[in-house]
């Protein structure tokens, strides 16, 4: 028997940012380092109306406090045939008439359990597979058809996105970690943090440990929920990625070697014959054809004393699936002169992670807090990446980019920067010396910061920000409810 839920689950994942390894963790015979970062995906799960199960434990005052009035009527049987309907309402209050109410339907077969979107409104795939993967892996171990009605509430950190007219200041009066951004989401703009996977790695945590687990049983289900994040989102996303987001957003920072892709291409879709078995075996890694061979070291990578990591939005993004399929051609087409390339990256990248390691382990060897090998194996991995924008014609580093990077890196107790993960236009990231006054300089070099190059691929930057976001090294977790005061 699985132990019985509580009445709300809240849990959280953090964004990330992949230093070095952009395009080479898309490889098996290369890595990358991927640092967690402060700001987080939320989601709480509070449980409506209860499946025919035996009561819950861990039931108190709070919890069903948090549970509001409204949504209890709402998830009330209309008629004696919807009584044995179970829905999940979805919502994400940050945004304008962001809310998704699905059905639970299971599939004949052992197709699993999928849900279907109430009314005509927009999509939200991420949420949707995460629910109809995260619930058929609950029924498959829980043996039960049974979930009642749920009610999810998604939260994002404020550096998640850029600031609108109304974020700039929520005078609402709710919780300060949070604002209202006063739009709807499609027209929100990210600013490249890993939302989708924090939010998948958030939704498929909260829901298995709110029907199958207790929250203290986190730890030792991590390998499970990990499993289970990456096959939701490379769904969602329609084809199977590197996955060092979702392992960011499970484990925190490490050093990732992608997993073969053959592993997942193995699940299918949900509603196919067979599917829930499929996905349990993947999850649980008992699939002996398909086994797990992610490799993730150095969990919880901190940066050196006296070192802190900043981002700057230039609110301008990447259409990242887009530029990955042209790198990928081009080095097919051009296997010899882009291995060569590879590997100098890779080479450059592991010995800039090996003395960011060094002096995370041995503070004293940086008395002067100069951090001069960084900024050099830095300066080198930038003048690699712009070959690779040359050859490959892909925005990796663009010239808008080339100048702010330049610009920025000018300034004292700045060690250097780069454009993470695929490039483009997304939010930069920037290791700087851990001291206010660097923050400063760098908000004043903002606040009348214009390009002044024409951009070899069109692309312009908008006003420049300092994001609040700063370095975490810790991946999902679970969170107190008192801090979503106003907004669950």
């Amino acid at each position: 028997m699985s132990p019985q839920p509580s009445s709300v689950t809240a849990l959280s994942a953090p964004g990330k940012v992949l230093l070095t390894g952009g395009y080479l963790v898309l490889d098996r015979a290369y890595t990358g380092t991927v640092f967690a970062l402060d700001a987080r995906i939320h989601v709480v799960v509070q449980q409506l109306r209860r499946g025919h199960r035996r009561g819950p434990s861990g039931t108190n005052a709070e919890a069903q406090a948090a549970v509001s009035e409204a949504d209890t009527e709402a998830a009330k049987p209309e008629g004696e045939e919807q009584e044995a309907e179970h829905t999940v309402v979805v919502r994400s209050p940050q945004f304008v008439n962001a809310v998704w109410e699905y059905g639970v339907q299971r599939c004949e077969n052992g197709g699993g359990v999928k849900v279907i979107q109430k009314g005509n409104g927009p999509r939200n795939p991420f949420v949707e597979t995460s629910l109809s993967y995260a619930l058929t892996y609950i029924s498959y171990v829980a043996d039960s058809k049974d979930f009642g009605s749920l009610s999810v509430t998604i939260l994002a950190d404020n550096d998640y996105y850029s600031e609108t007219k109304t974020s700039k200041g929520d005078a609402q009066g709710r919780a300060g970690r949070f604002v209202n951004f006063g739009v709807p989401l499609f027209e929100a703009h990210k600013t490249g943090l890993g939302s989708s996977a924090a939010l998948v790695t958030a939704l498929v945590s909260s829901l298995v440990i709110h029907r199958t687990m207790q929250a203290d049983d986190l730890g030792a289900g991590r390998d499970k929920l990990h499993n289970l994040a990456q096959a939701a989102h490379c769904a969602a996303q329609g084809k199977v990625g590197s996955g060092f987001d979702v392992a960011a957003a499970v484990y925190g920072s490490c050093l990732y070697k992608r997993f073969s892709p053959a592993i997942l291409e193995s699940v299918g879709d949900v509603g196919t014959a067979g599917f829930d078995e499929r996905l349990f075996a993947i999850v649980e890694d008992v699939d002996p054809k398909h086994p797990w061979d992610t490799e993730c070291v150095d969990f919880g990578m901190q940066l050196p004393r006296g070192m802190q990591m900043v981002l700057c939005d230039v609110e301008c993004g990447s259409q990242t699936p887009s530029m990955v399929k042209k790198v990928l051609q081009w080095r097919n087409e051009n296997r010899k002169e882009a291995d060569v390339l590879w590997a100098s990256l890779q080479n450059n990248n592991e010995r800039l992670r090996q003395e960011l390691k060094r002096l995370a382990q041995h503070p004293d060897a940086n008395a002067d807090n100069e951090f001069s090998e960084i900024a050099t194996l830095i300066q080198r991995t930038r003048h690699l990446i712009r070959t690779m924008t040359r050859q490959t014609g892909v925005p990796i580093e663009p010239s808008v980019q080339t100048e702010l990077l330049d610009s920025l890196t000018e300034i004292d107790g700045v060690i250097g920067g780069v454009v993470p993960g695929a490039g483009g236009y997304d939010a930069i990231v920037l290791l700087i010396r851990d001291d206010p006054s660097v923050i400063t300089r760098l908000n004043e070099r903002f606040a009348n910061y214009q390009s002044a190059v024409e951009d070899d691929f069109g692309g312009k930057i908008g006003k420049v920000r300092l994001l609040g976001v700063r370095h975490g090294s810790e991946g999902v977790k679970n969170e107190m409810l008192d801090q979503y005061a106003g907004w669950v």
